[in-house]
């Protein structure tokens, strides 16, 4: 294991800010960027990103199908932030004028639609570095119950900083710092991608519910299960 790998965990455990601070300022500056939905939890994330190292590459994967309004909060936040890097990460058009020419693939096959709308092009973004970070926790979903500090995915180190965090420390620290809100978490949007594929929640659902409503499809594909190269790390 790579000794700005191992830096990350031994010893002693370092909680999700802690690990975020020593990922972007010791383990790996230079060669990390930070994955970004700009959805209705990701100005936190961003928040520390800005104070720890606001040059920080933000990767936003732009897939063309986003709400009006997600596009208004990236521009937002990233001036309110002071983020420097914001990346619109874009599919391949001539990928889109054959497969997908009328943009009614996410219809008739959603899988298939990220594939060339998300998982392509981040893969291509991704290549240049040695390590990620992603938003993702542990309450918002069932199928996220579990997700560790940190995993191996695609050969690269991926970090999930706020994994331990819930809905409550989330709100907190909103307020604490002021931050806008994405405009339609008022609307009971609490997880919010392509237009096409979310909807608002009720009261009780899992966050995520409103993401391809109906179907059995749960992730676009860019967060796959993968392996967590060393024991779950204490919670933050």
């Amino acid at each position: 294991m790579p000794s700005s790998v191992r830096s990350l965990s031994h010893p002693p455990p370092l909680d999700g800010i802690a690990l975020l601070r020593h990922a972007l300022t010791v383990a790996f500056p230079g060669r990390i960027a930070v994955v970004s939905s700009f959805g209705t939890e990701s100005a936190v994330l961003l928040a520390l990103v800005a104070e720890i190292a606001p040059a920080t590459p933000v990767l936003f994967l732009e897939t063309g199908q986003h709400f009006p309004e997600t596009l208004a909060y990236r521009q937002q936040l990233a001036a309110r932030l002071g983020l420097s890097d914001v990346r619109d990460i874009t599919p391949d058009p001539a990928v889109l004028a054959q497969d997908d020419p009328a943009g009614q693939l996410w219809h008739f096959d959603p899988d298939a639609c990220c594939a060339r709308r998300k998982v392509a092009p981040l893969a291509a973004a991704l290549a240049p570095f040695d390590a990620w970070v992603n938003g993702r926790k542990r309450f918002q979903a069932a199928t996220r119950a579990s997700l560790p500090l940190l995993e191996m995915a695609s050969g690269k180190v991926k970090l999930n900083p706020l994994a331990a965090w819930d809905a409550a420390r989330i709100a907190a620290e909103f307020a604490a710092r002021a931050l806008p809100a994405h405009p339609l978490a008022a609307r009971g949007y609490r997880s919010i991608g392509c237009a096409p594929c979310t909807r608002a929640t009720a009261p009780g659902e899992d966050a995520r519910a409103g993401r391809w409503s109906g179907q059995i499809k749960t992730e676009c594909g860019i967060h796959l299960p993968s392996r967590a190269p060393w024991p779950p790390m204490s919670p933050s």
